[in-house]
């Protein structure tokens, strides 16, 4: 068989634009206009198909939590796809290496985690939580517990139960979304006009009224993020959790933690939630699970749930997916935790991210065109916002769109979110200085805006 053919620049975008559909996009759009193609990268460096290097602030998709070019995390999926390519986990038959992995997931994240499930992506893990809370009502005797509470701008993926879960309108309006049985509550957040104090009463106050009018038997779970991620890293004040928590237990409404983002290192922590003091029914995992390497989530299922579900009369969980478990997805994530505990890189993000917090503030304050810098450890948002006016931008404008098209000439990659907000996420890797220059280069590309505008 013939080897395939070398693939030139030129000939890959010609591709891309005739063939491709890129999640979050028009697809004219990326047909007209084509896209930035990346082919390695090494640490927090990325390099496209026509050899120009970026800056990579956003850890890929805010996943790639050990850097780029892990040789070891490579080699252990090579060595585990020599040995044992695949095998599913359906019924009486699994792999070796998903157990090992849900073991030592169990011991090492503690949160009471009794049962693992794994899958292949935050969406389909969050899909997971909202069928493991239905199921634990209905062997309770309660099926008219179908209701889940969210926050607006929160974001727990894109699959249907996932993004009726999620509370941002572009998630919603082209397909009818979203389900039945979802009710968003206020977004908490560092900086609203309250104090932490009273904004966690009125938060908390809220709940309760929310539960008092829907009835709370009929309600289900509660799934939140730790800190909100793509709704626009929306920090919670303290004692947030400290003062819902005990309504939703006092009501039997699981919480589910959405760590997809927050876990494994990017708020300091193992668990992004151990920084607020969550203490969840359910956890769902995934992105720095394996740091990116490979597609794998996780559902970790606490005491009161896992004694619901191994009672003999429960029902059937008549859930899963072909690639549950992957051996090679599973390999991935255990040479990724090898990394991030011999390099102690989870404890590194308290003093790297303490940097990366100071350099954002400390470059962009009172730049005309950012309205707020926020954040905590490794996760931070830049704001824009009208020099004029100062309030925030109007998306007809597109300035958004405008300003991730001057980061691209500045060689520097950030996340664009919705409200012309900017994500950094960096690797836990990255040094102060290539910290300094992903804010530099961002700082470059808002001076090339205010030029124009």
């Amino acid at each position: 068989m013939n080897a395939e053919r070398p693939w030139s620049a030129e000939a890959l975008d010609a591709a891309d634009r005739r063939t491709a559909i890129h999640p979050f996009a028009r697809v004219a759009e990326r047909a007209r206009d084509g896209a930035t193609l990346i082919r390695e990268a090494g640490g927090v460096w990325l390099r496209d198909v026509r050899g120009r290097e970026y800056l990579d602030a956003n850890a890929g998709l805010w996943c790639v939590n050990a850097g780029y070019g892990r040789d070891e995390i490579a080699e252990a999926m090579a060595e585990q796809a020599r040995r044992l390519p695949f095998y599913h986990s359906f019924g009486p038959l699994g792999n070796d290496v998903s157990v090992r992995l849900a073991d030592r997931l169990a011991r090492r994240l503690g949160v009471g985690t009794r049962r693992v499930f794994f899958g292949l992506s935050g969406s389909d893990a969050n899909e997971t939580q909202l069928k493991l809370a239905r199921l634990y009502h209905r062997a309770k005797g309660r099926p008219a517990r179908t209701r889940v509470l969210v926050r607006e701008r929160g974001y727990h993926g894109s699959t249907w139960g996932a993004a009726s879960a999620s509370s941002l309108p572009g998630l919603h309006d082209p397909f009818g979304a979203p389900l039945p049985d979802f009710v968003a509550l206020s977004a908490p957040r560092v900086g609203a006009q309250e104090d932490d104090a009273s904004q966690c009463r009125t938060l908390a106050r809220e709940l309760e009224e929310t539960l008092e009018s829907l009835g709370p038997d009929t309600v289900a779970a509660f799934l939140a993020e730790p800190v909100m991620g793509a709704g626009g890293v929306l920090v919670p004040p303290e004692g947030y959790f400290a003062a819902i928590q005990p309504i939703l237990r006092r009501h039997d409404v699981l919480l589910v933690a959405d760590e997809v983002i927050c876990g494994f290192g990017r708020l300091g922590r193992w668990l992004g939630g151990e920084r607020f003091g969550v203490e969840p029914d359910l956890v769902t995992l995934a992105k720095g699970l394996t740091s990116g390497y490979a597609p794998l989530s996780a559902c970790l299922v606490g005491e009161r749930v896992a004694e619901v579900l191994e009672t003999p009369d429960a029902p059937s969980f008549a859930h899963g997916y072909t690639y549950s478990g992957h051996p090679v997805s599973a390999a991935a994530a255990l040479a990724n935790l090898d990394v991030l505990e011999r390099e102690g890189l989870v404890e590194r993000a308290e003093s790297i991210g303490a940097r990366l917090q100071k350099s954002l503030r400390d470059r962009l304050a009172g730049h005309p065109w950012v309205g707020e810098v926020r954040g905590v450890v490794m996760i931070a948002a830049v704001e824009l916002a009208d020099p004029e006016t100062g309030a925030p931008c109007e998306p007809s404008r597109g300035i958004g769109a405008r300003l991730f098209e001057h980061l691209l000439e500045e060689r520097v990659v950030c996340r664009m979110m919705a409200g012309d907000t900017f994500g950094f996420s960096p690797a836990l890797v990255a040094s102060e200085d290539e910290i300094d220059e992903m804010v530099a280069r961002f700082a470059r590309a808002l001076d090339r805006l205010a030029e124009e505008a």
